[in-house]
């Protein structure tokens, strides 16, 4: 349900973010002007359009979250009173959102909120993508070590190890040569080419530490699966980053604008730009929705405090991600065919609500920033979003760097301070 109503307030951000839309309900719906008039929306109601009534809306959204966030927290039982107020009265849920988003348009000294607004919506951003990367190199040392602890029962595990390091690496490594082929030229683009040897170089970087003999020493879980886990998923936005840069356009010698440091193929995609914005906004909302809900896991949770499983306490398994059942489970082994439901409440409720609604309240942050350009909002649309923006471009390449960062931390840090804190 939390998911529906956040997907409800995205349509609506991306909706006010659209000129097609706009545009419609201009030419079709009757007396739009005198509408407009009546609710003091402006002659042509831009008020409820563009980036000023997105930060309105999603400010109200973040402070939905943000609220039940505080309601929610330290609660250790589904069934306690407190506990009732985040699994029920969904209705009147839904009436608090609608109230507060509306009521975010009647701030007073809306130019003041707005750029307030604006720095807030950049570090709750910022911090939604470095919770992302922080449970990446997690989900990397976690895949790794687990699948090693099976190396001592059965040398198979060896071979799933050895073939899927190939793999990323392959991917990782072919990547990189087509982005030289399709994004570089022999005369210019000389920042593609900078910015390719750079995460080219920094993907040689963590592989290198990664299996050296120190770090080995204190880390003998450390391997070339995660850094080349790690290196796909920096290819990948390099990639992303890449595409979302703005075209260069020169003249060539017949005196014509030429598009360059863009696969050919690429220049012609953007033509249909509602497609392209529809395919993309159901992709973000997609990606957001699936960031969020598996940051609110039991398990990602405990990665972000610190607390992993002990390693001899590891069973190997192909779907590691899904529970095995073995420690917390104390049902009988012989139950009866057919899907069961198992609420294991000794420590804690299933997943934290409070860090369930901090995730959301932090996406809200992001979904504000994103949808309006990052810091290019002035002229930002949903339509132009998908065509290159250099905000959006500098904003993958940081991430980027920043995963590679945390994920060198995690191998340097036990070498400066040797603790089981540091241990993965």
């Amino acid at each position: 349900m939390y998911a529906l109503y956040f997907i409800l307030v995205v349509i609506i951000c991306c909706i006010m973010m659209s000129n097609t839309v706009a545009n419609e309900m201009r030419e079709h719906i009757p007396f739009f002007e005198d509408i407009c008039k009546g609710i003091k929306a402006g002659d042509t109601c831009e008020k409820l359009v563009g980036y000023s009534a997105v930060y309105r809306v999603c400010f109200g959204m973040a402070c939905f979250f943000f609220i039940f966030c505080l309601l929610t927290l330290k609660i250790n039982n589904s069934k306690s009173c407190r506990a009732y107020i985040h699994n029920g009265f969904w209705f009147f849920k839904l009436l608090l959102l609608g109230a507060m988003c509306s009521g975010a348009f009647f701030i007073p000294d809306q130019e003041t909120f707005l750029n307030a607004w604006r720095y807030v919506g950049a570090i709750g951003g910022f911090l939604f993508i470095g919770i992302q990367l922080l449970l990446l190199v997690e989900f990397a040392h976690k895949w790794n070590k687990n699948w090693t602890a099976g190396t001592a029962s059965n040398k198979l595990w060896y071979a799933s190890l050895s073939l899927v390091t190939l793999i990323m690496y392959s991917i990782a490594t072919g990547g990189l040569i087509l982005m030289a082929v399709f994004y570089t030229q022999k005369d210019g683009c000389v920042e593609n080419k900078i910015l390719l040897g750079v995460n080219g170089g920094l993907c040689l970087l963590i592989s290198v530490v990664a299996i050296s003999p120190c770090v080995q020493n204190r880390q003998p879980h450390s391997g070339l699966l995660q850094s080349g886990l790690i290196s796909c998923y920096v290819t990948y936005l390099t990639f992303s980053a890449l595409s979302s840069k703005p075209v260069e356009v020169v003249l060539d010698q017949h005196g014509k604008n030429v598009t360059i440091c863009v696969p050919d193929f690429g220049q012609d995609l953007y033509r249909d730009k509602n497609l392209v914005a529809g395919l993309g906004t159901t992709l973000l909302c997609a990606c957001i929705l699936y960031s969020c809900l598996t940051s609110t896991t039991r398990s990602s949770s405990d990665a972000l405090q610190g607390r992993y499983a002990a390693p001899e306490l590891e069973v190997a398994r192909c779907c590691f991600c899904f529970a095995s059942g073995g420690e917390d489970t104390e049902e009988p082994q012989n139950v009866k065919e057919g899907p069961r439901v198992i609420y294991d409440e000794k420590r804690s409720t299933v997943y934290s609500y409070a860090y369930f609604h901090f995730v959301f309240f932090l996406a809200s942050l992001y979904v504000m920033m994103t949808v309006t350009n990052w810091f290019n909002y002035e002229s930002a649309n949903i339509e132009t979003f998908f065509s290159g923006s250099w905000s959006i471009f500098w904003v993958k390449m940081a991430s980027c760097w920043i995963c590679v960062l945390l994920y060198l931390g995690t191998l340097v840090a036990p070498l400066c301070r040797p603790s089981p804190h540091f241990s993965v």
